[in-house]
């Protein structure tokens, strides 16, 4: 049989399968597709910032401690903290307080003291006293490596606690107050001054007189390796008579003799003397 197709007459081109015209669409589209969704992160990204931690470290500023008045309102850019007021007055010397100031915290046991009220400043108005004839008997302390006078009747040795040694006078009728001799370790801080110590220790003993009691100064005067203080006692419409003797007796605290005898035993009041003037260092 003869072809359909004569010679020298063309044939027409063989058709072409749709299936990769197909693909290539599919392909053109993904592009133009991912193009836009490229376009768009970026517009996104140049709104953003860079980094989250950018946001986190801007200035932030701290609100006022004072509230704010009546008018118009500070910004918050130019507003800045308040400055503390207990730096500011950290840096300027403490003036010394006087009875009765109220005392911030951090005061030291000296300004505890002049502030008061129970304890006068001791000027140099308050003079020495002349010290009596310590005697010969004596009893030892050696927890203050001290030993203080053994007083004559009717004083007599006592049980210490809570001190180390300790020397009584026999009560009154009607009456809570009697005599009292004892010595211990320093029971406050000790200063650098002997004198200033011994002004602590006196304070300290106002512990053990009656409640509302105040001093006055009788004597001030320095003895071997110490201070001693006089002073008398009010309380209420009864006074005492008080001393206290500071003194170094080798040990990792100074000792300390408290004496005190109230008005009711005024015939002991020359046995404070005594104690000042006895008082020893043992070895």
């Amino acid at each position: 049989m003869r072809t359909a197709a004569r010679r020298g007459i063309p044939t027409s081109p063989p058709r072409r399968s749709r299936i990769g015209d197909l693909r290539m669409r599919v392909v053109y589209r993904g592009l133009v597709v991912a193009a836009v969704v490229a376009a768009v992160a970026a517009a996104v990204v140049a709104v953003l910032p860079a980094e989250p931690d950018e946001v986190a470290a801007g200035p932030v500023t701290a609100p006022s401690a004072a509230p704010p008045s009546s008018g118009s309102m500070p910004s918050a850019e130019g507003s800045a903290p308040p400055a503390t007021p207990v730096a500011a007055s950290s840096a300027a010397p403490r003036a010394t307080p006087s009875p009765g100031t109220s005392l911030a915290p951090g005061y030291t046991a000296m300004e505890a003291l002049y502030a008061d009220p129970r304890v006068p400043r001791l000027t140099r108005a308050v003079k020495r006293m002349p010290l009596a004839s310590p005697g010969k008997r004596f009893v030892k302390d050696v927890r203050t490596g001290l030993a203080v006078p053994r007083l004559p009747r009717p004083w007599k040795v006592y049980g210490a606690a809570p001190f180390t040694t300790k020397q009584v006078l026999p009560r009154h009728r009607g009456t809570e107050e009697r005599g009292i001799l004892v010595t211990c370790p320093l029971p406050i801080m000790e200063q650098k001054s002997p004198r200033d110590t011994a002004l602590l220790a006196a304070r300290w003993t106002l512990n053990h007189h009656p409640e509302g009691a105040k001093i006055t100064w009788l004597a001030s005067q320095p003895v071997e390796r110490g201070w001693m203080l006089v002073y008398r006692v009010t309380y209420g419409e009864r006074t005492s008579r008080a001393a206290v003797v500071i003194m170094d007796g080798g040990m990792s605290k100074p000792g300390l003799a408290f004496v005190t005898v109230p008005d009711s035993q005024r015939k002991q009041w020359r046995d404070i003397g005594r104690v000042a003037a006895g008082m020893r260092v043992l070895g």
